[in-house]
């Protein structure tokens, strides 16, 4: 199973008050097993940008803490125009741009988007390629 990992969780890797058992459940696995995972480019983006609003030291973590991982073995896979038309699927069913490229990603990869992104998750949930951490890990994890 190839597990496609949202910025929502990875966030949570490095903000103390947002931090989760779940998604430190993601980063030991990601360290074990960096080659069941994946990102969208987009996912360093998004959370560089959420670190440089809420981190003090944002670049310095994003460089030392992040990047490590992301260069461990993570597959990561650049914007195409097949992966937006494959995004638009999950548009049309409510999700961000954002959000869909990571639903059809994992849709792409047979595997499951895990977020904390409950509403998102709920709106592609019959599709079966998300889901959420909030309050659980996947049954096959």
């Amino acid at each position: 199973m190839i597990w496609v990992i949202d910025a929502s969780v990875a966030v949570r890797w490095f903000i103390e008050t947002e931090n989760h058992p779940n998604a430190d459940a993601v980063l030991e696995r990601v360290v074990q097993q960096a080659g069941s995972f994946a990102v969208p480019e987009l996912f360093a983006f998004e959370v560089y940008a959420v670190l440089c609003r809420i981190h003090p030291k944002a670049s310095e973590v994003f460089e030392e803490c992040l990047m490590p991982v992301l260069e461990g073995g993570i597959y990561r896979q650049p914007m195409t125009s097949e992966l937006a038309h494959r995004a638009d699927t999950f548009v049309k069913k409510g999700l961000t741009g954002y959000d869909a490229c990571y639903a059809a990603l994992a849709a792409d990869l047979k595997g499951c988007w895990v977020t904390f992104d409950e509403k998102a998750h709920e709106r592609i949930r019959k599709f079966k390629v998300s889901h959420s951490l909030m309050h659980s890990l996947p049954e096959n994890w």
